[in-house]
């Protein structure tokens, strides 16, 4: 099921831009990479990358390709519902639900995805690679895998109650 972009008030953030360099007869050629993550602050997020001669054009085709990628996030009182292990290429990032006023603890790339999805107050722990792409693959990775007891009971056919014990 595909989020449609244009009904959601999306907010965008560069998380990293790198700087290629192809050596040829008259000199270099520098092209950019943008990686970008966009999301509404209300359980819509999603990442894109672009690439271009320019950074603002590296910037638009990435925002272009993140509001394509948009995931569902549950969030259960301002945090995740569960500890959650993402997984993206070498790198991983534990996701843990945190008590009111915790905040948003996580290294840079993670924190950028977590803050756009909504979680005000959620911890995090990357683990293996700290590459942003894998980071930040790793953290959507770990939120689209997040269950609520309500979708559990659904997929079993039980009633909350009988979930929770």
């Amino acid at each position: 099921m595909r989020i449609d972009p244009s009904n959601l008030d999306l907010k965008e953030k560069v998380v990293f831009i790198n700087r290629v360099a192809k050596v040829v007869k008259g000199g270099r050629n520098f092209r950019f990479a943008a990686l970008i993550v966009v999301g509404d602050s209300n359980g819509h997020v999603g990442i894109g990358t672009g690439k271009s001669t320019e950074i603002p054009e590296a910037i638009r085709k990435g925002v272009e390709d993140a509001k394509k990628h948009l995931i569902n996030v549950p969030i259960v009182e301002n945090t995740v519902p569960h500890e959650i292990l993402g997984k993206y290429d070498r790198g991983s990032v534990l996701i843990m639900p945190a008590k009111e006023g915790t905040g948003v603890i996580a290294g840079g790339p993670a924190r950028a995805v977590l803050e756009l999805a909504g979680l005000k107050n959620v911890r995090a722990k990357s683990l293996g690679s700290s590459n942003p792409k894998n980071m930040v693959g790793a953290t959507i990775d770990g939120l689209s895998k997040l269950k609520t007891v309500e979708d559990v009971a659904k997929l079993r056919g039980k009633t909350i109650e009988e979930i929770l014990g």
